[in-house]
């Protein structure tokens, strides 16, 4: 079935069946490789993007509840990594392995869009359901203060 998906600002038409994972028309269809599967089943958050601004598992959303919605992806966040947060996770050393590191980012992301300066408490809400295998938990939470910081100078 062909529909037009919004993802990062441009219209891509597309013909999979509605109940395929946006992850894999992300990533197979479209090409953008950046959102990574974790675990298939919405409990890792490695394939976090953003619909309508809001944090969502790509891995378990059906690609036609995107259609009419803008989808953004890691690499729509900024087109040449200047976003505070990106800015913020280079200054932090946040990366090991960097595999959870897209979905991070995009929760990261939605969480200062609706709080700019969230107390440690608040992060560790909004991101407790993005796992990171190498443990680099402080360093993300440092990361998104800088990036507040960053988004306010």
């Amino acid at each position: 079935m062909a529909f037009t998906l919004t993802i990062n600002g441009t219209n891509h038409e597309i013909d999979v069946e509605p109940e395929t994972p946006l992850l894999w028309v992300l990533r197979d269809t479209i090409g953008l490789t950046g959102t990574k599967f974790g675990c298939g089943i919405a409990q890792c958050g490695a394939c976090t993007v953003h619909l309508d601004g809001q944090p969502v598992r790509s891995c378990s959303t059906p690609a036609s509840a995107a259609v009419g919605r803008e989808i953004t992806t890691i690499e729509g966040l900024s087109p040449d990594s200047s976003h505070p947060l990106q800015r913020a996770w280079v200054e932090n050393t946040v990366p090991q392995c960097g595999y959870c590191q897209s979905g991070q980012i995009m929760a990261a992301a939605a969480l200062l869009s609706r709080n700019p300066n969230p107390s440690d408490a608040e992060i560790d809400a909004a991101m407790a359901g993005n796992l990171c295998r190498c443990g680099t938990y402080s360093r993300i939470r440092a990361a998104i203060h800088r990036a507040a910081e960053l988004a306010h100078s």
